[in-house]
């Protein structure tokens, strides 16, 4: 099956640059708030987001990233004992607004363990959650606060974010 793109470099930037100002509104500002990407590509899109943030507001915003390796209840890794802090930030997110950052939102259980490696150590006021690209076939009640495109797709089919940071390429294809 070749691949179809859904979405090139300029529809990524302008969906960036959009979801960068749905964030503002919703949280009225930069005030309290935190961007955490999800490993390995949400990584990329929340610095991408905090940069057109900087532009908007004049203002820095605090990123880091969340690894839900073992937060994982489908793979055999999160049986292991969680060793580490799962999320990588500057500062503490307990009384701050969290905006989750991923690349592809589908089943919904990578979000619910980015939610899990959140709460196991903090209580921030409120989460929020954007996504590039929903997918649908929800297995989880969970929703994107902020979604770059929504593509109707068959569960046989995948969806691919690749970014320039580690893919050489800026494009959203289904394969």
């Amino acid at each position: 099956m070749s691949e179809r793109i859904i979405m090139d470099e300029a529809a990524i930037q302008r969906t960036v640059t959009r979801i960068a100002h749905e964030i503002l509104e919703y949280n009225k500002g930069t005030e309290q708030l935190v961007l955490l990407g999800i490993k390995t590509r949400g990584e990329f899109l929340a610095r991408r987001i905090q940069e057109k943030i900087k532009q908007i507001e004049h203002h820095v915003v605090p990123t880091g990233t969340i690894d839900i390796t073992h937060f994982r209840d489908d793979i055999e890794n999160s049986k292991k004992p969680i060793t580490k802090d799962a999320i990588e930030i500057d500062q503490d997110v307990t009384d701050k607004i969290v905006i989750i950052i991923d690349d592809v939102l589908y089943t919904g259980r990578t979000v619910r363990a980015s939610l899990d490696a959140i709460l196991l150590h903090s209580r921030p006021i409120k989460i929020g959650l954007a996504a590039l690209v929903d997918r649908g076939h929800r297995e989880l009640p969970i929703r994107a606060d902020f979604v770059g495109k929504n593509i109707p797709t068959a569960k046989d089919e995948a969806v691919s974010v690749y970014l320039e940071e580690i893919d050489d390429r800026n494009a959203v294809v289904i394969e």
